[in-house]
């Protein structure tokens, strides 16, 4: 609960800090009211407008302050938040307070629902000091992951210009500097709009909602045994799965404990990619979509168990801790190692001041020497037997004193390689620090190299995969068509063997007729000698002998070898009925 009363304290100092203040320079009554009126209500805390009222009471005693209001938001607030709220509204309202005050005015490259996402990484990734700032290692790991989602190259060398800029101006950044820093576009060239805002929202989800994992996956019922399709989203204790992405119509929930475990199933009933996830009281069948993803999901809830068993927090939240007991380290080793220099450096200063003192002493040496030298010259004369004396004791004590200047020229020069020793040492030092620095860039960038290419592998196969579907929907559109052509040539096929049947129909009327017009030309040619016949005769007896014929009612058609065998009237009765048989046929 400290945790999280951490956390709700980052979003409240920012809605505090936003409040207008009296001409006394302090916040009005009003003001805490309604803020208090408003926390309790998105926290579920019980209110106790006796005790409000009490502790804002209007004489003198009342704690009607930025410190005073720290007691009754601890005891009347804090202290009763149970966790059963949403943590999403909670900041939603604190933003709400303090971002039209603080929010810059400048037209940005996101969206004010993207601002506020940043807003609430912000308070999660800040330190915990005020007024609240982010650090610039938590900068580059925040732009680090939202470069990663938008699936672009990071650029290490424009962050360490920047950084070197940021560093000589202050220590970090505020939550508006932030969104302004993220919303210029600086570190996000080159992506539009809305790339920018799906990796932040899916770094807030990661960050924020605590999602370790989402995605589409079949999931057997329990009652009807069918399989239905259902968007899965894995957090440190709980699977809960909705209809689809947009987790408006909620199916039901997983509840993950310590006693849980997952298993991987054979392909059975024509489903690929199974596993079965145990609780206490039911089991869930799961089908994914294929092998990686069946691996993802099993990895990834086999890591949540273990992190309940052992009671670690979820891994963003570990790492975050990591990274600030690592901070503090290095900067308890860096005052260590200032200390020591500056320990090195008061005792060089006191080895210099030992130095003069004893250069001083045998400057006082020489200068007393020269004077007895003096006093001796003038003596000469009258203490010859002592002079011998003297100066036998003189060069006794000369001989002892450069005895000593030799001694403590030794002893300077020891301390001289020894002082040259701690700084070989330290360079030494500081050379081992800065390969160890490079150390974990590398290793930091090989890890990205080889997520960035498990990515391009996944998105590899997932392009094959959505290739290997279009082929076999190409092949079935294929057989259906080739199916429907193969129906419409047996369909041409019968209505060719009706159409070959009526052409030989017609051919058989064909011949008839062709009989009948020869049976007819024979008629014409018998009628046509005989007309020729009786032409003869009646020419030759013309003037004696008329023939007399019959009549007809109908008039003959007149061919050139005279009369026809048939009339016109024959002709059509003939004519009607041969298209009578073809009609028939067909």
């Amino acid at each position: 609960m400290v945790g999280l009363k951490e956390e709700l304290l980052k979003s409240i100092w920012h809605a505090f800090t936003a409040l207008d203040l009296d001409r006394s320079g302090k916040v009005s009554k009003s003001q805490l009211k309604v803020l208090s009126h408003n926390l309790c209500t998105v926290l579920n805390v019980p209110h106790d407008p006796v005790a409000l009222e009490e502790h804002f009471r209007d004489d003198d005693e009342g704690p009607v302050s930025n410190q005073g209001y720290m007691p009754y938001l601890n005891k009347f607030i804090l202290e009763k938040v149970q966790g059963n709220f949403d943590k999403v509204e909670f900041n939603r309202m604190c933003w709400t307070l303090c971002a039209k005050k603080n929010l810059s005015k400048s037209p940005l490259q996101i969206s004010d629902e993207d601002a506020f996402k940043v807003w609430v990484i912000f308070n999660f990734l800040s330190e915990d000091k005020y007024p609240l700032i982010i650090v610039p290692e938590e900068i580059e790991y925040l732009l680090k992951k939202i470069t990663e989602a938008m699936g672009a190259g990071w650029q290490q060398g424009q962050f360490d210009h920047y950084k070197i800029a940021l560093n000589t101006s202050r220590e970090g950044l505020s939550a508006w500097e932030l969104i302004d820093l993220i919303g210029s576009g600086q570190f996000s060239k080159g992506m539009d709009r809305q790339t920018v805002s799906m990796a932040i929202n899916e770094v807030f989800n990661e960050l924020i909602l605590d999602v370790l994992k989402q995605g589409y996956m079949l999931k057997k019922g329990h009652k009807r045994k069918n399989w239905t399709e259902r968007w899965f989203v894995l957090k440190p204790n709980i699977i809960s799965y909705y209809v689809s992405e947009d987790l408006k119509d909620k199916k039901g929930d997983i509840i993950l404990d310590g006693n849980c475990c997952v298993e991987a199933l054979p392909d059975k009933d024509g489903k690929k990619c199974l596993f079965l996830i145990k609780c206490l009281d039911k089991s869930f069948e799961i089908s994914a979509s294929d092998k990686k993803k069946k691996q993802e999901w099993i990895q990834a809830i086999q890591t949540t168990v273990s992190l309940l068993r052992a009671g670690s927090p979820p891994p963003h939240k570990e790492a975050r801790q990591k990274r600030k007991e690592l901070r503090q380290k290095l900067l308890a080793e860096q005052e260590e190692l200032e200390r020591q220099m500056k320990e090195l450096q008061t005792a060089n200063e006191n080895k210099q001041k030992e130095l003069e003192t004893v250069r001083k002493q045998l400057e006082a040496a020489a200068a007393r020497a020269a004077e007895e030298e003096k006093k001796r010259l003038q003596t000469q004369v009258e203490l010859q037997d002592r002079f011998s004396l003297e100066l036998e004791r003189e060069k006794m004590v000369r001989q002892k004193m450069e005895e000593q200047v030799a001694q403590k020229s030794s002893e300077l020069e020891q301390y001289l390689q020894r002082v040259r020793e701690l700084e070989e040492m330290y360079k030494q030092l500081q050379e081992a620090l800065e390969v160890e620095k490079q150390a974990r860039q590398d290793e930091e960038t090989v890890r990205k190299l080889q997520a960035r290419l498990l990515e391009e592998e996944s998105a590899k196969r997932a392009e094959l995969e959505k290739w290997h579907l279009q082929q076999q929907q190409t092949i079935q559109m294929t057989e259906a068509e080739k199916q429907e052509l193969e129906n419409q040539r047996m369909i041409k096929e019968r209505a060719l063997q009706v159409a070959m049947q009526q052409l030989e129909q017609l051919e058989l009327e064909r011949k008839e007729a062709l009989e009948q017009y020869e049976e007819v030309k024979k008629k014409l040619e018998t009628a046509a000698n005989n007309t020729k016949t009786w032409k003869d005769k009646v020419a030759h007896h013309e003037g004696l002998i008329r023939l007399i014929e019959p009549g007809s009612k109908n008039p003959h058609l007149i061919t050139n070898w005279g009369p026809a065998a048939f009339t016109e009237a024959e002709l059509e009765q003939r004519q009607k009925s041969w298209k009578g048989k073809k009609a028939t046929s067909e």
